[in-house]
């Protein structure tokens, strides 16, 4: 059992759209994640998905609405519900969702991560 510094792990990447798992409870992982321009649209068939907003800001598109997120705010988005996030500049973002989350849901691209790393 160790503190997790989350300054101190987003400091050990620079990569986009890669989210890092950086602890695990009931399940669940706990993600950082630095995000810029463009994700794809999709969605969780089963599983919710957090997004708390660290740094910056992230727009999270939704067919029938954007939600507009600042550093301390946080967003749930619902399973089945399809989204895209956008980020204009770099923010940076926890995750919380169940472990067997693909990060771009039901979509398989370049932006796929199938086992993100844990730092």
């Amino acid at each position: 059992m160790q503190k997790v510094n989350i300054a101190a792990k987003l400091a050990t990447f620079n990569d986009h759209w890669q989210p890092r798992i950086v602890g695990e409870l009931n399940g669940q992982h706990v993600k950082l994640v630095k995000l810029d321009g463009e994700f794809v649209w999709h969605h969780h068939a089963d599983e919710d998905e957090l997004f708390l907003v660290l740094d910056g800001h992230l727009t999270i598109h939704l067919r029938d609405h954007v939600v507009e997120l600042d550093a301390g705010e946080f967003f749930i988005v619902p399973r089945g519900v399809e989204h895209k996030p956008v980020a204009a500049r770099e923010a940076h973002v926890l995750l919380l969702e169940p472990a067997t989350t693909l990060n771009t849901g039901n979509v398989r691209n370049d932006l796929t991560v199938d086992h993100p790393a844990r730092i």
